[in-house]
């Protein structure tokens, strides 16, 4: 089994404690969060788990306790998303800077393999244009330079709610028509900043990259685990994904509404007091996340 912890929340940042006490106990609970009576047991004993895979924007937390991890004999890599964005649209996460040295000692403590940077979401608007992301897309590669591997990128999708936070605070991410023009010409680019930093670029959910020099991605991918690990996983798709995406199929711990990062584009989360009430249900020493 593969454990996602979490496309719902960020685990490593809010909930490492919460998690090293599951590691412990061997198991967690989990609700289906379309049907909140229908509950899952989840045996977390090293035995049963193939690997973990951290979706995060602030793994420092955590980094402390992945030795325990390491010496009951798991596996895992992290998903770390950093964007280069102002806290208008990432309000609660700590400075670039500081992000960016995360991901250095976190590299440093697993290696540049076991840590995947997702560009993503890549919001283009009239002030955040192609140059910017350009910009800053160099930027962010040169200083990551031999800490990581791969890139994953993504354009922003417009979900309804994080549409409507984004037009209140001002901001108008055009639409795959108005950047369909130079959408190729624009990944091409940053592949090539991506090879010149010696990492590849793949597209998460994206159609169409032929020619471009970003490959079709998957953030979790069965070819990447086989050849990190050795372990040949089942490549199964998971079919509660968006259509477009390949990942093989994870069990996800988290919940939605449990984030405190606020991100303006973000889908797993309502208003600010919806994840106040949530984040106030959560026990460290509850079988589940809330």
């Amino acid at each position: 089994m593969i454990i996602s912890a979490s496309r719902r929340t960020d685990i490593p940042a809010f909930y490492s404690p919460w998690f090293m006490d599951k590691v412990k106990r061997s198991y967690c609970e989990v609700a289906n969060p379309f049907n909140p009576h229908q509950v899952q047991k989840i045996d977390l004993s090293p035995e049963k788990i193939s690997l973990f895979v951290f979706w995060t924007k602030n793994p420092e937390p955590l980094l402390p306790q992945l030795e325990q991890l390491d010496n009951r004999g798991f596996r895992y890599f992290f998903l770390y998303t950093l964007n280069p964005y102002s806290s208008d649209l990432e309000p609660g996460l700590p400075r670039l800077e500081k992000r960016i040295k995360t991901l250095q000692q976190l590299a440093g403590l697993i290696g540049p393999d076991k840590v995947i940077w997702r560009y993503d979401p890549i919001i283009i608007t009239s002030r955040m244009n192609s140059n910017y992301h350009r910009e800053k897309f160099a930027q962010l590669a040169g200083q990551l330079k031999g800490y990581t591997r791969q890139i994953i990128i993504s354009f922003f999708s417009p979900y309804s709610r994080a549409q409507k936070r984004l037009q209140q605070a001002g901001i108008n991410p055009l639409n795959q028509q108005e950047i369909e023009p130079w959408r190729k010409e624009f990944l091409a680019e940053l592949a090539r900043i991506g090879a010149d930093n010696d990492m590849e670029v793949a597209g998460c959910a994206q159609d169409d990259l032929e020619r471009t020099g970003v490959k079709a991605g998957k953030c979790i991918d069965e070819k990447y685990i086989a050849r990190i690990w050795g372990l040949k996983v089942a490549g199964t798709r998971d079919k509660g994904q968006r259509p477009a995406c390949g990942c093989i199929n994870s069990t996800d711990i988290g919940y939605y509404n449990s984030c405190q990062h606020q991100c303006l584009y973000c889908y797993a989360r309502g208003s600010r007091e919806r994840v106040d009430r949530e984040v106030s249900r959560h026990r460290i020493c509850s079988p589940s996340l809330l």
